[in-house]
């Protein structure tokens, strides 16, 4: 470009005034860094983005160790600067927000997470990347953020359950809370699984912290409860609010509203709690980082106007007002859970449909939006979804409970959001929950269905294909609301913390060996005699052999069990 001659000046293009011939030319040493800054600034524009080319552990493994590095290999260097708590979260649903520090290598395209926390038996951990991630020529990750999951390895676990306690979660007015649903988690920041049930009647939270001392049972509820909406049941933890705190939020049928529930780092919550009124009967949750910002965002399934909630994440404990949008085919979207059911490094939402009996997955665009890519018969009315890596393919499963239709059904995972038929396990009575954990030790998830109805729990094992065989029934005290495998007394394996909806008890069974009879974590003489106690009162839990009663056979196949090795 040339300036007008003559005494007078004008603006050029870029907003600099030029007087003249001679001050253009004394003038050009800026003008080419302009240009220069201006073709940087075009190139960084147009640059291919910032990719992640691999991660450690992978996307959707299983059997990761509890103290594993997390690493992110990129397609190249990046802007170290850019990394920070804003932009790269990592929760454990058991332990909480575990960043820790960061480091990096192989020329700034690996970068290295050595979490905060050791992770807990069978926890499932998110690691989210945010889209300000920069690298160092200037190009920015995709606007919509990464995020996988993995889980973590369970060891040793016998797959022998014995009843350690039942406890009740009434006050001593003895008043009925109706435990409608229940979760661990690390409230207090202490290595320990820590329990929160949350009521119907009652309309509260009522928590109590493990007594870490490896019992394996937890202390009393603190007082007093936080009050939540009416009818309240399902239930996730994040950090909503990026105090480093595990945070939890429900849904409320009767009040159609949520309530996040901040967590202040030592077992108790913000008073009082955040609620959000979304669409009519409210059930199941997505958590996820939705619009690729890094912070969790929350969908919810509305059951009785078929459609979905999505209430955005604004930071620091602030959420934008919810924006419904339609559940397509889902007629009663009921069940739902957050997975990244096409492995592309985004979340998707798995609802289970209740009136028209079929699964929905719709795929996470990233920008807040979903669409919707496959829906299927799931085998029944369901009522709550679960997912997981069943047959070690790392494409997520999905698992069902199918309320009055009495039964439970599991839906192996193609990898490109589509599913598999569905196979059904009955169950009988109203079934009320479907729970996955690795129970045996041996690297896959087994299966936990609670049927209110029948008053019981099954059990079920993985062979490691996805393919499941009955192991027992646990019978409540009344009628079942869930089931919570947690590790109770942090020795490795998981244990069952079963919670009555109608009896109000947590009833704690520890994983234990074969030959300890009193659950007290060790194959010793008592065993014995409390064995003998309960054959001779007749118990249900003498019937060792689990054939024809209580009989003499059972002495003999407690006494073999209890010689053995452990």
């Amino acid at each position: 470009m040339t300036a007008s001659k003559g005494a007078a000046g004008h603006r050029s293009r870029w907003g600099g005034v030029f007087y003249g011939e001679t001050n253009m030319f004394t003038q050009r040493p800026n003008l080419l860094a302009l240009a220069a800054a201006m073709a940087l600034s075009i190139c960084a524009s147009t640059m291919a983005q910032l990719t992640v080319t691999s991660t450690s552990p992978l996307l959707n493994a299983s059997n990761i160790a509890s103290s594993a590095p997390i690493a992110i290999t990129f397609d190249r260097p990046v802007d170290p600067a850019t990394f920070t708590a804003a932009n790269i979260k990592v929760f454990g649903k058991l332990v909480g927000p575990a960043l820790g520090g960061i480091a990096f290598s192989n020329a700034n395209q690996t970068v290295t997470i050595t979490p905060s926390r050791t992770f807990m038996a069978g926890e499932v951990v998110m690691v989210v990347l945010g889209k300000n991630l920069r690298a160092a020529d200037g190009s920015f990750l995709r606007t919509t953020g990464y995020s996988w999951m993995f889980t973590v390895a369970a060891t040793g676990g016998n797959r022998t359950f014995r009843e350690l306690a039942t406890i009740s979660n009434r006050d001593a007015s003895n008043a009925q809370t109706r435990i409608y649903g229940g979760v661990a988690c690390d409230l207090n920041r202490d290595g320990w699984a820590d329990l929160t049930m949350v009521n119907e009647v009652s309309s509260d939270l009522r928590v109590q912290l493990n007594r870490a001392d490896g019992s394996a049972l937890p202390g009393p509820v603190l007082t007093p409860p936080l009050p939540i909406p009416l009818e309240s049941s399902p239930n996730e933890v994040a950090d909503f609010d990026g105090d480093g705190f595990v945070d939890l939020v429900t849904s409320s049928a009767s009040d159609h509203e949520i309530a996040v529930c901040f967590g202040n780092g030592n077992g108790t919550f913000r008073t009082p709690a955040t609620v959000i009124a979304v669409g009519q009967y409210p059930r199941g949750f997505g958590i996820m980082d939705a619009d690729g910002d890094a912070d969790l965002d929350i969908v919810v399934a509305n059951a009785a106007t078929y459609n979905y909630s999505y209430v955005q994440n604004l930071g620091g404990g602030a959420f934008a007002a919810p924006v419904n949008f339609g559940s397509g085919s889902c007629n009663g979207p009921y069940g739902m859970t957050a997975s990244d059911m096409d492995n592309d490094g985004i979340l998707d939402l798995v609802v289970g449909c209740r009136d028209n009996q079929t699964v929905s997955v719709l795929k996470g665009n990233g920008n807040g939006t979903f669409t919707s890519v496959s829906n299927r018969p799931i085998g029944g009315s369901n009522w709550v979804i679960v997912t997981a890596d069943l047959n070690g393919d790392r494409n997520i499963d999905v698992s069902a409970a199918n309320s009055f239709s009495s039964n439970g059904s599991i839906l192996l995972g193609n990898g490109n959001g589509t599913l598999q038929p569905f196979t059904t396990f009955s169950v009988g009575g109203h079934t009320v929950s479907t729970d996955l954990a690795d129970l045996d030790g041996d690297g896959d998830q087994d299966w936990i269905l609670s049927s209110f109805g029948a008053g019981r729990w099954n059990v079920y094992l993985n062979n490691g294909a996805g393919v499941f065989t009955f192991l027992e029934t646990i019978p409540a005290p009344a009628n079942p609301s869930c089931a919570v495998p947690v590790d109770m007394d942090n020795d490795g394996d998981i244990d069952m913390v079963l919670t009555d909806e109608i009896a109000d008890v947590l009833v704690i069974m520890r994983n234990v060996c074969p030959g300890d009879f009193n659950a007290s974590n060790a194959v010793e003489v008592t065993d014995i005699f409390t064995f003998l106690n309960a054959w001779f009162a007749g118990s249900p839990g003498a019937n060792f052999d689990n054939a024809g009663g209580v009989t003499v056979q059972d002495i003999f196949a407690f006494l073999n069990a209890w010689f053995a090795p452990c």
